[in-house]
């Protein structure tokens, strides 16, 4: 499972894209998932010219960091939304990447109730058919009120599309579900297709998202979890810190480098890379 190791480049809130990259390749990642959220982790945007896209497929050619997908939060419930989204779509296709990932609502106040799914679902329509059309899927991530969880989301994805599938946060599920992820993961692990790996320290409610290792999260088990489902998507490590942020980039570094040790050492005990 070691090769389906990515970086979350929001790993790098406030640090730039070449920092991500830069850091990722020395830790050891190969894969990366660029963040395009406007306002917030704008790594890359479907609004940049193609001289600044060409730069940035030098930049993870120059590092031999492949893009497996865009982090294209939006608030899906809105038109604007919508087309946020649609663009990440054609983002993802210049990027040569499968996977375009958000949630559902507000992508920053996590506030949205949906009160009416099946507007979510006539809103996801045009995404789907141009999913189909160039061959991509859209992961829905645990996150907010109403999908926070991956049983939550399975029942969503199964009225959808083969083109929508579960991004499962191993540690949202605790911050907005209140549970751990086990059970959850075990019972929704068919439709995932992304995992945003994060660990969790504090109370469930408490923004504390450290290196992977430092939390109370029981990597094995997730991994056992994943390896018995024969999951084979992208493992995308995120670090969120806490609401203080890391005091530097050599912090943000540091993480990132005992992450995927610690990952290592976790996956060689289910028998190493596959």
């Amino acid at each position: 499972m070691i090769d389906q190791l990515a970086i979350n480049s929001n790993t790098y809130h406030g640090f730039s894209l070449e920092d991500a990259v830069k850091g990722a390749a020395k830790a050891g990642f190969k894969q990366i998932e660029l963040a395009a959220v406007k306002d917030h982790t704008a790594h890359v945007l479907p609004e940049m010219s193609e001289k600044e896209l060409l730069s940035i497929k030098k930049l993870l050619h120059q590092y031999e960091m492949r893009c497996v997908g865009i982090g294209a939060h939006s608030n899906v419930m809105t038109e604007d939304g919508i087309i946020n989204v649609l663009k990440n779509v054609e983002l993802a296709n210049f990027f040569e990447c499968k996977y375009i990932i958000t949630a559902t609502g507000d992508p920053h106040h996590d506030s949205d109730v949906i009160e009416d799914e099946q507007i979510l679902i006539r809103n996801l329509l045009p995404v789907i058919e141009m999913c189909e059309r160039l061959n991509k899927v859209l992961v829905i991530e645990t996150h907010g009120n109403n999908y926070a969880t991956g049983t939550a989301l399975n029942r969503l994805v199964q009225l959808l599309s083969r083109r929508i599938k579960i991004n499962y946060d191993t540690a949202n599920v605790l911050f907005y579900g209140n549970i751990e992820p086990y059970d959850d993961l075990q019972a929704s692990v068919a439709e995932v297709e992304f995992i945003h790996l994060k660990d969790k320290l504090g109370a469930n409610q408490e923004w504390n998202f450290p290196a992977i290792g430092d939390g109370n999260i029981n990597f094995l088990r997730i991994f056992q979890i994943l390896e018995r489902a024969n999951y084979k998507g992208p493992i995308s490590v995120e670090i969120e810190f806490t609401p203080e942020g890391p005091s530097g980039l050599d912090v943000v570094n540091d993480s990132v480098q005992r992450s995927f040790h610690y990952l290592s050492t976790i996956l060689s005990k289910l028998g190493g890379v596959r």
